[in-house]
């Protein structure tokens, strides 16, 4: 019994260590990312507010996430998932100015919004009991990639479609840390796709394809950021000075003043720091997850949702959107929370009903 009662206590102990390292983690980067967007605007003059605007968000939204996740784990993400949807639907075309089509339809802020509601939909399937309510929600997800389509937004059904077969194949997976790395794997082939077509190191016949796809307004805003990323590969030229230094905006009809590349922004406006502050953001983001007291099957659905983000904002511009950041936000805290009623995975269950250990858990 006494052996039992200190097992016990540990484990609840040491899953609270995890999560105080993982939450300290994520202050000491948002914080980062808050100071140095500071640091460059007074080195160049430039306009620290959008940054300071996404990094609240992200704070609110992950917070919001942590409070709701422990006290309703399936109805608050099947919340947020129709909350998402709603916005996608009674406002697709609703952005900060003109838009570059494709293939993002508007910005890409659509598909981040029906990814982001696909994987809270996805994640409230895992987290239900009920066999029927489990159903309806992977239906609800379903419908989710059909209004993307609809909408026309061919990278949103591609990104809904994505979170919806990795999450009915994360049951099957063992160690979330594998898949996790996997998810980070992707994000980094894509951003490296958008600087190969950048820089032109591709065969021509594949640049001339990809270019085709990303419009070449596209590809040339990407080579006027890489232009200033080199000219200050330390400081970059401020934040919000792209639209002012970029001879692509400036020759464009009607511009809206982005270079339509998360990565390629920081790099232009903060520099090398900029970029590898991104890069920290979703790395804590994925750590968090690792270290999350839900079962894998709710982490690596989450998890699938903010890498389809992550692409999503590799060629667009979805992070100027303070719905998209604060919706990220809510599902990374979603799925990191712990929820007051113990849950217990389905390959669990041992058949007599009884629960054994979780051996997906990290």
């Amino acid at each position: 019994m006494g052996s039992t009662g200190m097992a016990s206590a540990a484990g609840p102990a040491s899953a609270h260590e995890r999560r105080s390292a993982s939450d300290a983690v994520g202050v000491v980067v948002l914080g980062a990312c808050a100071a140095w967007s500071l640091i460059t605007a007074a080195a160049h003059g430039g306009r620290p507010e959008g940054v300071l605007l996404a990094v609240l968000a992200v704070a609110a939204g992950y917070a919001s996430g942590r409070i709701c996740g422990e006290l309703l784990p399936v109805a608050a993400p099947c919340a947020g998932a129709l909350a998402g949807l709603g916005l996608a639907v009674a406002s697709p075309h609703t952005t900060q100015g003109p838009q570059v089509i494709s293939p993002l339809g508007q910005t890409g802020a659509t598909a981040a919004l029906l990814a982001i509601s696909a994987g809270s939909a996805c994640c409230a399937a895992w987290a239900a009991r009920p066999p029927g309510l489990r159903l309806v929600l992977r239906l609800l997800a379903a419908g989710i990639a059909a209004t993307a389509a609809v909408l026309g937004s061919t990278s949103g059904f591609a990104a809904c479609l994505a979170v919806l077969l990795c999450s009915l194949a994360a049951d099957r997976m063992q160690h979330r840390g594998l898949g996790l790395g996997g998810l980070a794997l992707a994000a980094v082939l894509v951003t490296g796709a958008t600087w190969a077509v950048a820089e032109n190191v591709l065969p021509d016949g594949l640049t001339t394809s990809l270019e085709g796809q990303l419009t070449p307004h596209r590809v040339l805003l990407w080579q006027d950021a890489l232009d200033m990323a080199g000219r200050e590969p330390g400081l970059g030229v401020g934040p919000g000075r792209f639209s002012e230094l970029s001879p692509t905006v400036t020759q464009s009809l009607l511009p809206d003043g982005k270079p339509h590349s998360a990565p390629f922004q920081q790099a232009a406006e903060q520099g090398v720091v900029g970029v590898a502050l991104l890069a920290a953001v979703f790395c804590w983001v994925l750590y968090a997850l690792w270290r999350s007291p839900r079962p894998t099957p709710v982490v690596l659905t989450a998890g699938a949702a903010l890498t389809a983000l992550a692409a999503i904002s590799a060629v667009g511009n979805a992070l100027s959107f303070t719905t998209v950041t604060a919706g990220a936000g809510l599902l990374a805290g979603l799925a990191t929370a712990r929820p007051m009623l113990e849950e217990v995975p389905q390959n669990t269950m041992e058949p007599g009903g009884r629960a054994r250990k979780d051996p997906l858990s990290p």
